[in-house]
């Protein structure tokens, strides 16, 4: 079963981060990438640009396009990962080892639903 674990933070608290600090994240966070790549879970993993870089396609028809997510949050997706785990707890486990190093990250994980007719899926764990 494929997951989406997606990434929430402060992005204040991101952007204030020094480069030696963000550099720092960065490792901790990649030492679990590549453990889950030897593994064979992890699928397609982003850090997203900023949200004031982001725009929104919403309403009827064609939509109208507005500059910024415009969320009413404190905290904004910052990042995703999507990794194949036989079961919800072994996505859980990753969203925890993530968290590990990054505590003040929340971390959403939701099952991904493929609508993709006729096209086969590589078999899941």
């Amino acid at each position: 079963m494929f997951y989406a674990i997606l990434a929430y933070h402060v992005e204040d608290a991101i952007k204030a981060l020094t480069p030696e600090e963000d550099s720092a994240l960065m490792a901790d966070l990649l030492r679990i990438h590549d453990g889950l790549y030897e593994s064979g879970s992890l699928g397609p993993s982003a850090r997203l640009g900023a949200t004031q870089s982001a725009c929104t396609l919403r309403g009827p028809g064609a939509g109208t396009v507005i500059d910024g997510p415009f969320a009413e949050t404190k905290e904004q997706l910052l990042g995703l990962y999507v990794v194949d785990c036989a079961k919800r707890d072994d996505a859980i486990a990753i969203a925890r080892d993530l968290r590990r190093v990054n505590p003040t990250a929340v971390y959403e994980i939701r099952p991904i639903t493929f609508y993709l007719p006729g096209v086969p899926l590589a078999d899941s764990k």
